[in-house]
């Protein structure tokens, strides 16, 4: 049978994963539903299920499920699953009667409490369905040790019509069917001779000689930032309970460019920017005091090479950003989210936060295993938010002809987050989905709507 190591990253993400916290990311989308003289597209909810069972069990990497391995020690393995059935990962949803979009938000952020079972390959898949009429949503979660952001995109992007049909038409051509790939790593059955295993054994001490210099200068700008700002900002401070709400906002993309043009920078940075604004301003909605310092966000950054195979696994890094909460000036938030991300651009990935992925990769698997509740503790003394892009294709999506109208990114919470911003960029907009802490911020769609107002203030100033 065909077996792949975890990678050191995937580890980490499956063993800092409890039953009251999952490690689950996911995207919401949104279709829009049939109209008269629509004969391309599929017709009711059961031949859209289809569709979707048909497509995702041809995805290869859906039918991995994680297993023990004898070899590394305490690693494991993404094998086939024998008796995979994608129905067990499939369900439809009928929603209640009224506004489809809300109640599809209320459900999604239902579902992404609940982890996924561990025996079966780690994903799963909604198709939800409303009245006449109604648009029809796909949610799709997969766990984070099977992807990252860009790898989901890659495996997501099976269900669509434009990637589905050439990728089967290819599979066809070449004579190649739906499977999975040669074996990454030796059978169960090879066992290393005795002089192996003293070289396994002295490289792993090497490993650890690497990690624990990381690891001490990592945990001590932890324990600085801890002293320095023991999480100011109180409402993105409170004690985790598990559940999970989701809120969705929608930025004009040409608004953005707007504002880059004359601000300068890049994109990302007045998205950046808009969020710092989003929090100031609905922080002082709340009457919460404003923090002595600004909360910190991690914003990943992917370690795939542009062009390159997405391989498998997660390539991920990442940079810190005081998002500059405490400013009043929408102008000098603006500059100081460009100045921060020029400064930890010139830095490079792999410095700061970026030295979690260098601590990950070093570490041995066993340590993985063991290390998993400490380092899922310290999240929240290195950062009080995450914020992430999602690429997506730029073409236009379809699914059984139906077109893709909106689709909003999710993104995990670590552990002591209240939480995650995640942004994707489609058909002229960004859509942005705001995973929270549902006790901690059941206020969060009015944090989404700040989102929003944000913008449209920045535009005013630039018009």
């Amino acid at each position: 049978m065909s077996t792949e190591l975890l990678a050191p990253l995937d580890l980490a993400f499956w063993h800092l994963e409890t039953a009251d916290h999952p490690m689950h990311l996911g995207a919401l989308a949104y279709f829009s539903p049939p109209t008269a003289g629509d004969g391309a597209a599929a017709t009711g909810s059961e031949e859209i299920l289809g569709l979707l069972a048909t497509r995702a069990a041809a995805i290869p990497r859906l039918r991995m499920c994680v297993r023990d391995v004898l070899l590394p020690v305490g690693g494991l393995a993404w094998t086939a699953d024998k008796d995979f059935d994608v129905r067990r990962h499939l369900r439809q949803v009928r929603l209640p009667a009224g506004d489809f979009a809300e109640a599809a938000a209320r459900l999604a952020g239902e579902l992404m409490e609940r982890p996924l079972e561990r025996g079966l390959p780690p994903w799963e898949m909604y198709l939800l369905t409303g009245g006449p009429g109604d648009p029809f949503g796909v949610l799709v979660k997969l766990h984070h040790a099977l992807a990252d952001g860009m790898r989901a995109v890659a495996i997501g992007a099976g269900i669509f019509d434009e990637i589905a049909g050439p990728l089967a038409a290819r599979a066809r051509k070449s004579g190649r069917r739906a499977g999975l790939g040669p074996s990454s790593v030796p059978p169960r059955s090879w066992l290393p001779g005795p002089w192996q295993v003293a070289g396994m054994a002295r490289g792993r001490i090497e490993e650890l000689g690497r990690a624990l210099g990381v690891g001490a200068s990592l945990l001590g700008a932890s324990l600085a930032r801890a002293r320095l700002d023991p999480r100011g900002a109180a409402a993105l401070s409170a004690t985790s309970s598990g559940t999970r709400r989701l809120a969705t906002a929608v930025l004009d993309l040409d608004d953005v460019h707007a504002v880059r043009r004359v601000a300068g920078g890049t994109a990302n940075d007045v998205l950046l920017a808009t969020v710092a604004g989003a929090l100031r301003r609905w922080m002082a909605e709340r009457g919460d005091t404003l923090p002595l310092s600004d909360p910190s966000a991690l914003v990943p950054v992917s370690r795939r090479r542009p062009g390159g195979p997405p391989g498998s696994g997660n390539k991920l890094s990442a940079y810190l950003l005081g998002l500059p909460v405490s400013e009043a000036d929408p102008w000098a938030r603006l500059y100081a989210v460009r100045t921060g991300m020029d400064r930890n651009k010139a830095a490079g990935p792999l410095r700061g936060a970026g030295a979690v992925a260098v601590l990950a990769d070093q570490l041995p698997p066993l340590a993985h295993r063991f290390g998993a509740p400490l380092a899922g503790n310290a999240a929240r003394m290195l950062f009080d938010l995450l914020v992430t892009s999602v690429p997506l294709p730029r073409s236009a999506l379809s699914l059984g002809g139906f077109p893709l109208r909106e689709i909003y990114p999710m993104a995990p919470l670590a552990r002591g987050q209240s939480l995650a911003v995640a942004m994707s960029t489609y058909g002229g907009h960004v859509h942005f989905g705001l995973v929270a802490d549902g006790k901690a911020l059941p206020d969060v769609d009015r944090l989404a709507r700040a989102v929003e107002e944000e913008l449209a203030a920045l535009v005013e100033l630039v018009c």
